[in-house]
């Protein structure tokens, strides 16, 4: 694949290189990996966002669609196809993407989060891509860690522990199946 195919104006085309758990936060992390290069990009996510991707990831299929296959149905109902997804920006500590769909010879750029996005990207074969500013913070950031595998967001780094590496998509899997719904809070709107 050539730079062009996998580098469009500051984008940067990733894949999906793994699936964890952050044990320092409990929290799943999704990396995205630079199709071309090392430097990779991890992303915190929600546990339902983390279990469809690992569905989707361990091939698994249901006899109804669950929301983003739904959301895969409806899109292809209306006669659109998913043709990119782009994480575009974080602020606050909070990634933020766009879906690009094409219907007929119009895109349509649809605000979504990036752990939704990256689960409909899976089931749709789309191209998944990052701006080069995020690969490129996130490289620093890695680099100023001690072990490369003890990811932090801005300001959560913790001095004198040593943190345990992330799970592997198996482990993530078998961890969400155990979940209760108490081990969620409780939602106040």
């Amino acid at each position: 694949m050539g730079a062009d195919e996998s580098q469009q104006g500051g984008l940067i085309k990733v894949k999906v290189q793994s699936l964890g758990l952050d044990r320092a936060s409990n929290t799943p992390v999704v990396i995205l990996q630079e199709s071309d290069g090392e430097r990779v990009l991890p992303i915190w996510i929600g546990p339902g966002e983390a279990s469809a991707i690992a569905m989707q990831l361990a091939d698994m299929k249901f006899s109804r669609p669950l929301t983003h296959d739904l959301l895969m149905s409806v899109l292809s109902g209306l006669g659109g196809d998913l043709e990119r997804v782009v994480i575009t920006r974080v602020a606050d500590n909070t990634y933020y993407a766009e879906l690009v769909i094409r219907r007929l010879e119009e895109l349509i750029t649809v605000d979504a989060r990036p752990s939704d996005s990256i689960a409909v990207a899976l089931r749709s074969d789309a191209q998944i891509f990052a701006h080069q500013d995020l690969l490129e913070r996130a490289s620093i950031e890695i680099t100023e860690a001690e072990d490369a595998q003890d990811f932090q967001t801005s300001g959560e780094e913790e001095q004198g522990e040593e943190e345990e590496p992330l799970m592997g998509p198996e482990e993530l899997q078998e961890y969400l199946r155990k979940l209760n719904p108490e081990d969620f809070g409780r939602f106040s709107p």
